[in-house]
């Protein structure tokens, strides 16, 4: 492939991602990547990726999805794909580490939020569901609107959210990473 296969770890969540192929591998067309999510139980946010296609297919282990209110889940061999603008979330409830290759179509700046996530893990700043603070979200989501969004509140209100509290972040010395 031509590059180095970096490697991510969210100390929060115990998951672990390689990017198999970034923008830079694709012009932008897909970021795959391989992630190791353990059994926890405890399910990301339900978010939307606005402007991406995603697709996960599990290589072991099995992982629950809920794609707009239906619940699937995918065993060894079995992939799904969500379209753009769907909620959706996962959470791997099963007995064992659960590995999946997942993409996205186009890739966007896909790795560098979950770099950018995974590093707030790491410095602590992520609650008991692996959000950042309500300050630190004013910072980092507008810079990510384009990849990924929590579901609610409505994006509108998101953003006004944001915009008022951006300053307030900057002033009290939070950081988007």
């Amino acid at each position: 492939m031509g590059h180095t296969e970096e490697e991510i770890h969210n100390p929060r969540t115990g998951q672990r991602m390689r990017f198999l192929q970034t923008s830079a591998d694709t012009d932008g067309a897909l970021l795959r990547i391989e992630s190791v999510n353990p059994p926890t139980g405890v399910a990301e946010p339900e978010h939307v990726h606005p402007r991406q296609e995603s697709r996960a297919e599990v290589i072991t282990g099995t992982l629950r999805f809920v794609v707009d209110g239906e619940e699937r889940r995918l065993g060894s061999g079995e992939a799904i794909t969500i379209p753009a603008g769907t909620p959706h979330y996962f959470v791997n409830d099963g007995e064992e580490d659960a590995v999946s290759i997942q993409e996205f179509r186009p890739a966007l700046r896909t790795a560098d939020f979950f770099k950018t996530l995974f590093e707030l893990a790491e410095r602590g700043k992520l609650d008991e569901h692996g959000m950042p603070s309500l300050l630190t979200l004013a910072l980092v989501g507008p810079v990510f609107a384009d990849e990924i969004r929590a579901v609610r509140p409505p994006w509108p209100v998101q953003r006004a959210a944001f915009a008022l509290l951006a300053p307030i972040a900057r002033l009290r010395g939070h950081t988007a990473a």
